[in-house]
């Protein structure tokens, strides 16, 4: 298990655990980012990630990305 931030730019993954406090893991699930589902790095921009999630992009900078396991 590594972290999203380290995930090579265009490979697809499968988020394996999200870590943090409660209120953050929420957010992150209303974003859709959930246990199982498969994430794209489409971009990495000066620490900041653009990523694909259930067919819709989404920017998380990197302490959000350091947070979802894959």
């Amino acid at each position: 298990m590594m972290p999203l931030m380290m995930a090579p730019i265009g490979e697809v993954n499968t988020i394996r655990k999200i870590t943090g406090r409660d209120d953050v893991r929420r957010r992150l699930a209303e974003m859709g980012f959930v246990v199982g589902e498969e994430v794209r790095v489409i971009n990495d921009l000066g620490g900041n990630l653009i990523l694909s999630v259930k067919g819709c992009r989404v920017a998380l900078d990197r302490s959000m990305a350091m947070r979802i396991m894959i």
